[in-house]
């Protein structure tokens, strides 16, 4: 098992569930229009990365995994739009020249910084509710169904679209 510490068992799990996570890179990277250095298999790349370096996984089945993977997705954006964000001051102060995109108008960090925007609300939500700050996890970065969600939160799929509905309101009104 990979909770164990079996190397093998890791790498038999991301391949027998390597379609779904493509699916869900896919899904987040359509997102970043703007920014080309994240392909999807880059972005499900770093996604293996972060869940091999970190510690071993305990996941109850399918769902649940993927739950543990969406987590570790938003990471690994989050992560990649602070970096493309510090980037962008250093070639400020450096007093770099511009990217050729930049030249014709297009913002490259403009995704990143609503990544950014999004992780933060979403932060902000979890203090005041957080079953509806995981709710919005699993259903806006994952892509997962009510009725996955559901079974994962351990509640019934009416309550997940419940908090679905609070929360998108919630942040509607927090990202204005």
């Amino acid at each position: 098992m990979w909770s164990d510490g079996d190397d093998q068992a890791r790498d038999d799990l991301f391949r027998s569930l390597y379609d779904d996570l493509k699916a869900l890179a896919r899904r987040e990277r359509s997102r970043l229009t703007g920014d080309a250095t994240l392909d999807t298999t880059a972005l499900l790349h770093e996604l293996y990365l972060k869940l091999a370096r970190g510690k071993p996984v305990t996941a109850n089945d399918r769902v649940h995994f993927l739950c543990i993977a969406t987590k570790a997705l938003r990471q690994v954006l989050v992560d990649h739009a602070r970096a493309r964000r510090r980037l962008k001051r250093q070639r400020e102060l450096l007093k770099m020249p511009a990217q050729p995109s930049e030249e014709i108008g297009i913002r490259i960090d403009a995704q990143a910084d609503d990544v950014l925007r999004i992780h933060n609300a979403v932060e902000k939500l979890g203090l005041v509710a957080n079953r509806q700050a995981e709710v919005v996890e699993l259903r806006f970065f994952g892509g997962l169904s009510y009725d996955e969600i559901a079974r994962a939160m351990g509640v019934t799929k009416k309550t997940v679209y419940r908090d679905w509905v609070k929360a998108k309101a919630w942040l509607r009104k927090e990202l204005r």
